[in-house]
C-alpha cells in the first residue's frame, strides 16, 4: 500500500501525485473520521500559506470534512504554528494545515494536528491513512441537519498575535531597535511585523507581497541574504528572515551575519541557564547540529541531547526528558512552554528579549560557538533504496568514518519531504570534506537508479 504521509505530513507537487484535490477530499472524511468523536459538535481548524494552490486543496479538504458531519472553522492564511496554537485554543478536534513550508509555490502539502496543537505521531497517521484507504469511511453520510458547516474566524490572527505577544514579559519593550523582517512572501506578511510594532520596533518588511508564486522565490530563511544585505545597508540592529509558512526563522546580527538555529539555541539556553530558568539545564538538538555546538554546550554545563531529524522528533525527546527547549539547524525551535512546535514569531520574539536583558548586540551574543567545518551535499535521485544495500556507498561511508575518528561526523540520510539524499559531513578541513562528500554523492548517483 503507497503510503501518503511523509515526516511532515503529505508534500508534492500540487494538483499531482498525492496532492490533489481528489486525495484532499478523501484525506478530509478519514480525518473528520478519525477525530469527530470528541465532541457532541466536532469542529476541525484549516487554515493555508499563500500558495496558488491553496484555494482549491481547501475547497476540497473542506467538503471532505463537512460531509462527514464536521464543522470547519477556517482562519484563512495563517503561519502553520498560529493553526496549531488555534486548534488547542478553539478546543477543536483536529487542526489542518495546507503548506509545502520552505518548497517553492508549485508544492503544497497537507499537515495535521492533534486537539493539543500537536503534530501527529506515525501511529496516529497510520491510523488515518488506513481509514483512507480502507472502506470504513464509505458508508458515513450524514444528511439534512447531520452536514457541516463552514464558519469563519475572522478575529483569528488577531487572536494569535496576541498570544504571541504575551509569550514575552509584558513590560518589554523594543523601541530603539530597528529590526528587518524577510517575509517571504508567506505566511507571517501580517502577523511578525504586526506584533513588533506593538512592541515599539522599528520595523523594515522585505517581500510581504504574496501573489501565489513568489512564496520563497529567492526570500526567505531559504535566501536570506537579502536580509543580511538590507541590515548592513539600513544600520539596523538585527533581521529575521521566515520561511513560507512561518514556523521557522533565521537571524542576521548587526554587521549582517548570519545567526542560525544552533546558535539562536545555544545563546538562548545559556542567557536563561544564568538566570537559573533552563528546566534540567538540557537541551535538544538533531543529528545535523554542529559538533562546535555540542562541544559549546559542554563547556556552559548544559546536557545536548539528539534526536532524528524532524520536528515531531525533537518534541518526542523534549518530553522524555524533560526539556523545553529544543530544536533544529533550520531555525525549527519549539519554545515547549508555551508551543508544542516550532514558531518563528516566537523564536524571533525570545531572540530579541535576550538581546534586550543583556544589554549584547546579537554579534556578542551569538559567538559563544565556533562551528567545526560542516558540508551538506543533497542527491536529487529516482527513488529511494537502503543505503546498507548498496554496498559501494556503504563501503566508502565506513571508510569516510574511519578518516574522521573524534574529530568529526558523518552523516547520510534520505529527505522525508523530497526525493532527496542528504550527505553531511563535518571535519577539521573544509576541503577535506567537501571533496569526501562529493565522492559520496558520485557513488550514489552510480549506484542508485
Amino acid at each position: 500500500m503507497r503510503k501518503l504521509f511523509g515526516t511532515d505530513g503529505i508534500r508534492g507537487l500540487a494538483n499531482a501525485g498525492d496532492v490533489t484535490p481528489e486525495v484532499a477530499f478523501r484525506l478530509g472524511r478519514a480525518g473528520a473520521f478519525f477525530f469527530k468523536s470528541r465532541h457532541k459538535t466536532p469542529s476541525i481548524v484549516v487554515g493555508r500559506d499563500t500558495r496558488l494552490s491553496g484555494d482549491m486543496l481547501e475547497g476540497a479538504l473542506v467538503a471532505g470534512i463537512s460531509s462527514m458531519g464536521v464543522n470547519v472553522l477556517r482562519v484563512g492564511v495563517m503561519p502553520t504554528p498560529a493553526i496549531a496554537w488555534l486548534t488547542a485554543r478553539y478546543q477543536a478536534d483536529a487542526g489542518v494545515v495546507i503548506s509545502a513550508s520552505h518548497n517553492s509555490f508549485e508544492d503544497n502539502g497537507i499537515k495535521f494536528f492533534s486537539p493539543q496543537g500537536e503534530k501527529l505521531s506515525d501511529e496516529t497517521e497510520a491510523k488515518i491513512e488506513a481509514l483512507y484507504h480502507g472502506a470504513q469511511i464509505n458508508a458515513e453520510r450524514p444528511i439534512a441537519e447531520g452536514v457541516g458547516r463552514v464558519l469563519e474566524e475572522p478575529g483569528a490572527l488577531s487572536e494569535y498575535c496576541g498570544f504571541a505577544r504575551r509569550t514575552v514579559p509584558e513590560h518589554l519593550n523594543l523601541r530603539n531597535m530597528h529590526i528587518v523582517v524577510d517575509c517571504g512572501h508567506g505566511a507571517t506578511y501580517l502577523s511578525t511585523p504586526e506584533v513588533l510594532r506593538r512592541l515599539g520596533a522599528r520595523v523594515t518588511v522585505l517581500n510581504d507581497q504574496p501573489d501565489g508564486r513568489n512564496i520563497n522565490a529567492n526570500c526567505g530563511s531559504t535566501y536570506p541574504q537579502a536580509m543580511q544585505d538590507a541590515v548592513v545597508r539600513l544600520g539596523a540592529d538585527c533581521g529575521l528572515a521566515h520561511d513560507g509558512d512561518g514556523d521557522r526563522v533565521l537571524m542576521a546580527d548587526e554587521s549582517g551575519k548570519l545567526v542560525d538555529g544552533d546558535r539562536m539555541l545555544g545563546l538562548y539556553a545559556i542567557h536563561r541557564k544564568a538566570q537559573n530558568a533552563l528546566p534540567k539545564d538540557t537541551v535538544v538538538a538533531t543529528v545535523m547540529s554542529n559538533l562546535g555546538f555540542e562541544q559549546a554546550m559542554e563547556k556552559a554545563g548544559i546536557t545536548l541531547l539528539r534526536a532524528q531529524v524532524g520536528d515531531r522528533y525533537v518534541l518526542e525527546l523534549m518530553k522524555k526528558s524533560g526539556s523545553m527547549l529544543g530544536g533544529e539547524q533550520s531555525g525549527h525551535i519549539i519554545f515547549r512552554r508555551h508551543q508544542p512546535t516550532g514558531d518563528g514569531l516566537i523564536t524571533a520574539l525570545q531572540m530579541l528579549r535576550v538581546i534586550k536583558e543583556s544589554g549584547k548586540p546579537l554579534a556578542e551574543l551569538a559567538g559563544f560557538m565556533a562551528e567545526v567545518p560542516q558540508i551538506l551535499v543533497n542527491v536529487k535521485l529516482a527513488k529511494k533504496k537502503d543505503i546498507k544495500s548498496v554496498k559501494p556507498l556503504a563501503a566508502e561511508m565506513a571508510r569516510v568514518q574511519r578518516l574522521l575518528g573524534k574529530q568529526g561526523r558523518l552523516l547520510v540520510r534520505w529527505s522525508g519531504t523530497e526525493p532527496k539524499l542528504r550527505i553531511m559531513i563535518e571535519g577539521q578541513s573544509m576541503g577535506e570534506i567537501e571533496a569526501l562528500a562529493n565522492r559520496l554523492a558520485e557513488l550514489a548517483k552510480k549506484h542508485i537508479k
